[in-house]
């Protein structure tokens, strides 16, 4: 049964939208009383990094962070089709048993793309959805089925994604490539060959964790606009925000055609 108020119809067109952009603690931080943490500007609320790609076959969620049931009610977001997986850590993750409410409409389990080390990783931390004891049982654990994806193009709901393979400090994790639009969160570098994988895009979505100080996991903004610089993108947005990056002071200081994203914002592709 669709859920009251929520038009599951997916439209012809294709929507980008911000779920969250903020670092693994959130913004605000819990215990902070800094400007941004206190901050009135609801673009200063930042919630675990996750982005959703409505597309004219369904709904694509990438990552599914702790706020990701909170995230999908404030958009207005009534089913998910597929979840693409970035990696394994827990602002990425930690959402995954809400999920249990989309399979009984969608027919049957929940196809989740992600690398082999992801899946070991999801189906050690949600052992319990794995069990065989779990068949037959409704509404009680998340139905999923995995899909294996490398470094090749696949396809999902009609739509061609190019992984892109990225640097988070000591682990390997995915970017995504979607026709002209980019989503690399929890990068601090990026291989030469993935760089070429990322050329002539409309939009860049990248990894800016703090301004200068550098960070063994993430770039810094000033790390990151060194990126915008060789790929040249047509629009770049940075995700993954600490408490240090004032969403007002970056409108000002960063250059034409880069911005910080915020929460809910949402673009046509």
């Amino acid at each position: 049964m669709p859920f009251a108020g929520y038009d599951s119809h997916m439209s012809s067109g294709r929507r980008f939208i911000f779920l969250g952009t903020g670092t693994s603690v959130g913004v605000p931080m819990i215990g902070c009383d800094c400007d941004v943490c206190t901050s009135h500007n609801p673009r200063n609320h930042r919630t675990r990094p996750s982005v959703l790609l409505q597309v004219p076959g369904g709904n694509i969620l990438i990552d599914c962070g702790p706020e990701m049931r909170l995230q999908l009610l404030r958009e207005k977001i009534g089913l998910v089709h597929a979840l693409l997986l970035t990696h394994y850590h827990a602002d990425h993750l930690f959402g995954l048993d809400d999920v249990r409410v989309f399979p009984h409409r969608l027919g049957g389990p929940l196809p989740i793309y992600c690398e082999l080390h992801t899946e070991n990783a999801v189906r050690s931390t949600f052992a319990y959805a794995f069990e065989p004891w779990k068949e037959g049982i409704q509404g009680f654990v998340p139905k999923l089925a995995f899909k294996r994806i490398e470094t090749e193009p696949f396809e999902v709901l009609g739509e061609t994604i190019t992984p892109i393979p990225l640097i988070h400090g000591h682990f390997h994790v995915l970017g995504f490539r979607i026709g002209d639009i980019a989503y690399c969160t929890d990068v601090s570098r990026i291989p030469p060959e993935s760089m070429e994988l990322l050329r002539d895009l409309d939009v860049l979505v990248l990894d800016a964790l703090r301004p200068t100080r550098t960070h063994a996991s993430h770039f810094t903004v000033e790390e990151a606009l060194d990126v915008v610089d060789e790929l040249q993108p047509k629009r770049t947005y940075f995700t993954h925000m600490s408490h240090d990056m004032d969403y007002e002071r970056l409108v000002q200081e960063l250059p034409p055609g880069v911005s910080p994203a915020h929460d809910g914002l949402q673009f046509e592709f």
